[in-house]
């Protein structure tokens, strides 16, 4: 099986009856990787993959819309009925004790590193996970956050949550498909997110070979973003929606 990626949930910054917040399985042959964690993404993910058969977990950034339910996977991990080894977790700095911090409930600190074995990002890390590539990239959305390129038989680049940036436009250098975060409706003087037309423009900018918009934002449409992202950039250009899957 080729690479690709199945929508979980996609809805910010809090999830919608039928649309969980921001995460994507990853997946090609037998490796599959949850991309974010957003809230209630873990229900969705097992239609497609138990925790026990996951090979890693990566997040972009430490908010609750985007890592809320490895919460929940600990205690699954732990408490219930899986029983594996640590998954591997790729996350921003700081990651292990921020999870410690809401999980702990008494004087001795809750054991994260038990339910998850913790690399932390940095820009440029690169690491195997199966077959696949992961190769990761420092954005701008006003705390430490990250990009991610996938490689394995074609290539996929995931925005997590960023203000255009340079970094994210070099990640995605020729890329056959770019999931570009589509939040803001208007552009502000302090920047955290994409327009739908800023998501265009890092397509072109990136010579992306096609463009799926996703978190896009309460005041927008998928068909407004959708529009509006077209106007800067020449490919294909869909929305992400909770369910689908892309193949590259």
């Amino acid at each position: 099986m080729g690479l690709s990626l199945t929508v979980l949930g996609c809805a910010t910054p809090y999830p919608s009856a039928d649309n969980p917040c921001s995460g994507y399985l990853v997946s090609h042959g037998d490796t599959r990787v949850w991309m974010d964690a957003g809230t209630g993404t873990l229900g969705p993910l097992q239609h497609h993959v138990s925790l026990a058969e996951l090979d890693a977990i990566w997040i972009s950034h430490l908010h609750a819309d985007h890592c809320a339910d490895l919460l929940t996977a600990y205690y699954a991990l732990l408490y219930a009925d899986i029983s594996r080894a640590p998954i591997p977790l790729y996350g921003p700095p700081g990651i292990a004790d921020r999870l410690a911090g809401f999980l702990t409930n008494g004087p001795r600190r809750s054991p994260v590193e038990d339910a998850f074995e913790i690399t932390e990002l940095h820009d440029g890390l690169q690491v195997a996970v199966g077959s696949m590539r992961l190769t990761t990239a420092s954005v701008a959305h006003g705390l430490p956050a990250f990009a991610v390129r996938v490689e394995a038989g074609g290539s996929l680049t995931y925005s997590g949550d960023t203000a255009p940036c340079a970094g994210l436009v070099e990640l995605a250098r020729d890329t056959d498909v770019l999931l570009c975060e589509a939040e803001s409706a208007e552009k502000t003087a302090d920047m955290v997110h994409h327009t739908p037309e800023d998501a265009g423009e890092t397509a072109t900018a990136s010579g992306a070979g096609r463009l799926v918009v996703t978190h896009v934002g309460r005041f927008l449409t998928p068909r407004d973003a959708v529009t509006r992202a077209a106007a800067r950039y020449r490919g294909q250009v869909t929305c992400a929606a909770p369910g689908t899957t892309v193949t590259v």
